[in-house]
């Protein structure tokens, strides 16, 4: 073997290694939002695993295909912050079926966003303050459960905490994983397994007929649509174009939003650009060359696929697990999250007062004829910052 054959094969190591640990860090980080929010919106065990599975496959789906024909490292993910948004709006009328009907109408919202650009440009003005202080609304019980954890079950919260804390000073990318295997083994040693909870661990794809009624789709399928842009595709451009790539955002966006509709008839979501992991697949850290760099999020696609096949396994953890320790993990995976929001939406001083008070009618679990505070926080803040702008001006001291 020649030298340079070596040193070529030494250099795909890094952009391999870096996919795999995007794809690892992103599902054990996050897959107990997803089955959380999915149940909160009445899935069942089955058809949460279901989703779970189905929104691995669309990852890899979209991630293959879209590294290969850019030859960038167009990192794919679920919407965290989507799947928190349905854990703060619970269950609504119709049940799962509502919900994922409000899926649907979400994938759509985001083919039209990549084919119309009117709309997509409409999307994008939507004032950054109000969406991040919706998330952040969104967020905020759910980062209250390791307070609660530690409360009601501080022998077995503790451990979970302290681990968090002590990697996030020593390998602040793996303190959510790791807190993830301290709470199994919590599980599996220190408290009792429901009958048959680990029976059938392999993915089962269940289809799920939708329906579609006018509170899911106020109340779960604009915010969806809204935090998804705000917090996962326009973040994830911005990754892109940060580190050098200038992706063609149609066949982005239409693409997720497609694979998005496929997925939600088996209970999945939303599938869009990474955000956070992106970096991963985009930095100096997957390669030095930025022709090299979609080696990264190909290898995440491929990741997923084997993945994938654990979604049963990951469901019946969390079935297993007490919900007080579930949403716990989740509180602390998804802090990071609130803090940007809130920074995002409390620094600028002229937009600061709508943003509060979208944020505090988000964080309120408000709701009106069936429809959700994270709408309604949006119509607060929104409705502020019109008077502010196009009526009387609010009084500055």
């Amino acid at each position: 073997m020649t030298t340079a054959a070596t040193e070529e094969r030494a250099t795909l190591v890094q952009p391999i290694f870096a996919g795999i640990l995007a794809a690892l860090v992103g599902f054990a980080s996050s897959f107990a939002i997803i089955l959380q929010g999915l149940i909160s919106v009445g899935a069942t065990h089955e058809q949460a695993a279901s989703g779970l599975f189905a929104l691995c496959a669309g990852i890899a789906v979209v991630g293959i295909t879209l590294s290969l024909l850019t030859r960038m490292p167009v990192a794919i993910a679920w919407s965290t912050p989507g799947a928190a948004l349905l854990i703060a709006t619970g269950a609504i009328e119709g049940g799962f079926e509502a919900a994922v009907g409000a899926f649907l109408i979400t994938a759509a919202l985001i083919v039209v966003a990549g084919l119309w650009r009117p709309f997509g440009k409409a999307v994008a003005g939507i004032p950054m303050p109000l969406a991040s202080a919706m998330l952040a609304g969104i967020l905020f019980n759910l980062c209250l459960a390791p307070v609660r954890a530690m409360a009601e079950m501080p022998a077995l919260a503790l451990p979970i905490v302290l681990a968090w804390a002590i990697t996030l000073r020593i390998a602040r990318l793996w303190a959510v994983p790791v807190a993830v295997v301290v709470t199994g083994a919590i599980i599996a040693f220190a408290t009792p397994l429901p009958d048959g909870a680990l029976a059938e661990i392999w993915p089962s794809p269940v289809f799920v007929v939708p329906a579609f009624t006018f509170d899911a789709l106020v109340g779960i399928a604009l915010p969806l649509f809204i935090v998804t842009m705000a917090s996962q595709n326009i973040p994830g451009l911005t990754v892109l174009r940060s580190n050098g790539y200038t992706p063609a955002v149609r066949p982005i966006f239409v693409s997720t939003g497609v694979a998005s509709g496929f997925t939600a008839f088996f209970g999945g979501h939303t599938v869009n650009l990474a955000a956070i992991t992106a970096a991963l697949c985009a930095g100096p850290e997957a390669h030095p060359d930025t022709t090299k760099r979609y080696i990264a999020a190909l290898t995440t696609g491929i990741a997923y696929i084997f993945i994938a096949t654990g979604a049963g396994f990951a469901a019946a953890f969390v079935a297993a697990a007490p919900p007080v320790l579930i949403e716990a993990v989740a509180g602390l995976a998804l802090l990071s999250s609130l803090a940007g929001a809130l920074v995002a939406a409390m620094s600028d001083e002229k937009t600061r007062l709508p943003a509060i008070v979208t944020f505090v009618t988000a964080a309120s679990g408000l709701s009106v004829a069936g429809i959700g505070a994270a709408f309604w926080g949006l119509v607060a803040g929104g409705a502020l910052m019109a008077l502010d702008r196009f009526g009387k001006p609010l009084a500055k001291e």
